[in-house]
């Protein structure tokens, strides 16, 4: 029989906790499992028909990226949106990630241009097409913009803050006219990243990053104030 020399595309095979993750973060994030709403574990396992083992994993990486809250003898329950974890989340972000754009911008290969444009073009598309799971994409494009040049540590910092900030982000985003111009922002920022205009870079993104803090202020002590 002959060989076949063809390149063999590899096999990507997603556990149970996978799948389980995807399905409960897109509940919380969609708000279809509410702030401070328990998370019943048995009724859970039950309507997948799965076991307790894979939900445990799902919901310690579930708390780990801040969704849910774990409680002695209580299980989990959904966290819930903050100004305090929004304020610490994105001044987080502009403490780290418009320094490490910039300097991501000096080294950045051709390829880094390639799939940084991949990204934003991604997440162009999902908004434009009013796709709840924007945060995911816009975590994806930013992300890129710091993976060139980052150490290992301050990537990985990066990328667990980004997590946290998703629901924040989508929250940020629900407001009419706040995706056109984040879209235009992003826009600004990859072709400066792309010039390697570092000091261009660091500049736009801490004023995205800052303007979007601000909006979070005021849309969170409104919220507080009508609840």
């Amino acid at each position: 029989m002959k060989a076949q020399t063809g390149k063999i595309q590899p096999l990507i095979v997603r556990t149970i906790s996978d799948q389980l993750y995807d399905i409960l973060r897109e509940q919380i994030l969609s708000g279809a499992l509410a702030a401070d709403q328990p998370i019943r574990q048995d009724a859970v396992a039950a309507e997948l028909n799965i076991s307790k083992i894979p939900l445990r994993e799902t919901l310690a990486r579930l708390e780990q990226d801040g969704l849910v809250v774990a409680h002695a003898k209580r299980g989990f329950t959904v966290a819930t949106l903050s100004a305090s974890e929004a304020e610490e989340v994105f001044e987080l972000r502009i403490r780290l990630e418009p320094e490490a754009a910039a300097k991501s911008s000096l080294v950045a290969t051709a390829a880094d241009h390639k799939a940084a444009r991949r990204h934003l073009s991604e997440l162009e598309t999902v908004i434009r097409h009013k796709d709840q799971d924007h945060s995911l994409y816009n975590r994806l494009f930013h992300l890129s913009l710091v993976q060139p040049g980052a150490g290992r540590l301050t990537y990985r910092l990066l990328e667990t803050i980004s997590v946290i900030a998703d629901r924040y982000v989508r929250l940020h985003l629900s407001t009419q006219g706040r995706d056109k111009r984040a879209v235009e922002e992003h826009r600004q920022l990859l072709k400066a990243w792309i010039n390697r205009d570092a000091a261009e870079v660091e500049a736009l993104l801490t004023q995205h990053i800052a303007d979007t803090l601000n909006d979070l202020r005021n849309q969170l002590a409104s919220e507080s104030a009508i609840s």
